[in-house]
């Protein structure tokens, strides 16, 4: 039985899933044209290095919100996987509440990154385009992170069984 407070989160899910998805498909782009053009036609795409950096900062904060819902970053089970049932199930919200502690934090800090590179006029190096907007979208990743790891975090505690399709919380049950 689904309720409708689980179809919008797994919607949201879903969307920040496609936006990371997306992201990873326009870095690899960027990348194969640059060097196609680079090879065969000995040129390039103006701003190509600065945008290409910006980009993967972007993904990065995106895949982010990403693995850290569905829990696909890397962890260190040695002592979860000899603990009981019920440590286990302390252990995961316990990790999952240090986790969302540490990433709105760094979510706090990154929107300090942007409002100084706004201010600051930041551009890119051959179009002068301002940079911010880039820094802002990571950011946007970073506030996704946050929203997941709290859906996360939410469910532990109070669903555990809407997450049964995630391979770490199988463990949990």
């Amino acid at each position: 039985m689904t309720t409708p407070h689980r179809n919008l989160a797994d919607r949201v899910i879903h969307v920040i899933d496609w936006t990371a998805a997306t992201f990873v498909g326009i870095v690899a782009a960027d990348i194969f044209i640059s060097v196609l053009l680079r090879k065969f036609f000995n040129t390039s795409i103006p701003d190509s290095y600065d945008f290409g950096r910006l980009l993967l900062g972007v993904l990065i904060f995106w895949g982010i919100a990403a693995t850290s819902y569905r829990g696909g970053h890397i962890t260190v089970d040695l002592v979860w996987s000899n603990a009981g049932l019920r440590f286990k199930r302390f252990i995961d919200v316990f990790a999952t509440l240090v986790l969302l502690f540490v990433v709105t934090v760094q979510t706090i800090m990154l929107f300090d990154k942007v409002r100084g590179t706004y201010n600051d006029n930041v551009q890119t190096f051959d179009l002068n385009l301002p940079t911010w907007p880039m820094f802002a979208l990571a950011w946007a990743g970073d506030v996704s992170a946050v929203v997941l790891i709290a859906l996360r975090a939410w469910r532990l505690v109070f669903s555990p069984e809407l997450l049964e399709d995630q391979p770490e919380s199988r463990r949990t049950q």
